[in-house]
């Protein structure tokens, strides 16, 4: 193969991880640690960055307590978007962004185990690379990550390719050999 067609097939490979890796965050959950930036255009009494927290409530001008942990950025706009209109504003534009997203923890055959901030992109190897490196006694292929998907605790079986998101507890276990 000429040298184009391979430039052609790595560039397509790029966009479609990127593509995953965007829709991925696109539908991405808010929990608890994560910092997010509510703001309303014109209106900077109403602009709030705030991390969210353990009970997943956060206080909001006008509004009073609102659920944010697991809903999406969108979602929460919506919600705020039905909140203000009328009563308070004509027709507000609302954003939602996460601006720090909860961290992600490793253990297991890690040089540094613990929590890390999370990185868009961020794959187990990187996140091992984060935590120092793997021991000698790590396996690449026994490796598991605890993940909340719509409220319940997970346990899947990773590869060292697979992609961290925030909030993932990842395990590296031993290898027999």
């Amino acid at each position: 193969m000429n040298l184009k067609i391979w430039g052609f097939i790595l560039c397509c490979v790029f966009s479609a991880a990127v593509v995953s890796q965007t829709n991925s965050l696109s539908q991405y959950r808010l929990g608890s640690g994560d910092i997010i930036k509510i703001s309303v255009f014109g209106q900077t009494d109403l602009s709030l960055t705030t991390r969210v927290p353990h009970m997943g409530v956060i206080n909001y001008p006008f509004l009073g307590d609102i659920q944010v942990v697991g809903i999406t950025a969108a979602d929460l706009e919506a919600n705020i978007y039905k909140g203000l209109k009328g009563d308070y504003l004509v027709e507000p534009s609302i954003s939602v962004t996460v601006e720090e997203y909860r961290p992600f923890f490793i253990d297991g055959e890690v040089k540094k185990s613990g929590g890390y901030p999370y990185q868009p992109g961020l794959s187990v190897d990187k996140a091992a690379a984060l935590a120092g490196g793997y021991t000698e006694r790590a396996s690449r292929t026994k490796i598991q990550i605890r993940r909340d998907i719509s409220g319940e605790q997970k346990l899947i079986d990773a590869k060292s390719t697979d992609i961290v998101l925030p909030g993932d507890i990842i395990t590296i276990q031993q290898s027999f050999f």
